[in-house]
């Protein structure tokens, strides 16, 4: 049975003062995320008028290769390392693609 690839696109705020240690850590998710079972798609961007606003583009199998990545030890170590120097919660927003 076919079924649709779960999109994702999550929103990353960082504190204007910590700019750097967020994309840092961001990026460090890319390459382990990127060999996860399920993942087709992973990118990281960066708002070109507001440095301090991160985007990924992510394409999942399936909800439950998105929740075993949200559970993996990279994720949740950055979650961490994270704490403090963000301006808001991250938001994911979770897309069925219609066309």
């Amino acid at each position: 049975m076919h079924h649709s690839r779960l999109h994702v696109i999550a929103h990353i705020r960082a504190r204007p003062e910590h700019i750097d240690l967020v994309r840092e850590v961001l990026t460090g998710f890319v390459e382990p995320t990127r060999a996860e079972q399920g993942c087709y798609v992973y990118e990281l961007l960066q708002n070109r008028s507001d440095a301090a606003h991160f985007t990924f583009v992510e394409e999942w199998e399936d909800e439950v290769a998105l929740e075993a990545h949200s559970r993996s030890p990279h994720i949740t170590a950055g979650r961490e390392r994270l704490a403090g120097f963000t301006a808001a919660p991250t938001e994911v927003l979770r897309y069925l693609r219609v066309l």
